[in-house]
């Protein structure tokens, strides 16, 4: 049996590409990451991708008449590369019926919430902001709306402490371990 083959499609730092690719790397997830998709050209994941040796596509939406536009070049691009699934790791674009259709029910991201909620770009200080104990992440299959779709895993912690870059930090080594355990999940079809 073939390994999985993986597109990640981030717009910041990269810490959930690392974490995929390195899990790839050493055996956890049966699968390669074959393609890193940013929409910012001066990204932080974009000098990971080439220190890992990822083929990377960085573009400017503004480059281009429409969100169907750019989409429909990644589709090409997924499939040229026979792409099982799009992990999107801090991609902060909505994705469109392009994609969605075209990978329906391969796309999945992950949310520094316990999803439904606290959507958005803002969840954790969202979360901070509402007085929450109990923070975490979910793993869900995108569809058109926005952080929604089938939930697919979630971690949790509990934090009561009011240092909002220690909680994330807390979050992200919470999302590193879950999207793994969610591509795996895939990978099996025991979703």
């Amino acid at each position: 049996m073939r390994r999985a083959k993986l597109a990640v499609f981030a717009s910041g730092s990269g810490s959930n590409y690392e974490a995929i690719v390195e899990a790839c790397r050493d055996g956890r997830i049966d699968a390669d990451v074959v393609l890193l998709v940013c929409d910012k050209p001066g990204a932080k994941v974009l000098e990971r991708a080439k220190r890992y040796g990822t083929e990377s596509f960085a573009f400017n939406p503004k480059d281009y008449a429409s969100r169907e536009a750019y989409e429909t070049v990644l589709a090409t691009m997924l499939d040229e590369r026979h792409v099982d699934y799009v992990c999107l790791a801090g991609y902060m674009r909505i994705v469109g019926h392009v994609l969605l259709e075209r990978y329906e029910q391969r796309i999945v991201n992950i949310h520094p919430s316990l999803l439904p909620s606290f959507k958005g770009a803002h969840a954790i200080q969202d979360a901070v902001d509402y007085g929450v104990k109990i923070f975490g992440a979910t793993t869900h299959f995108v569809d058109e709306t926005l952080d929604g779709g089938r939930i697919i895993d979630q971690g949790a912690i509990v934090y009561e402490g009011n240092d909002i870059e220690e909680l994330t930090m807390l979050i992200h080594s919470i999302e590193h371990k879950l999207y793994v355990k969610t591509i795996n999940k895939l990978i099996n079809k025991k979703y």
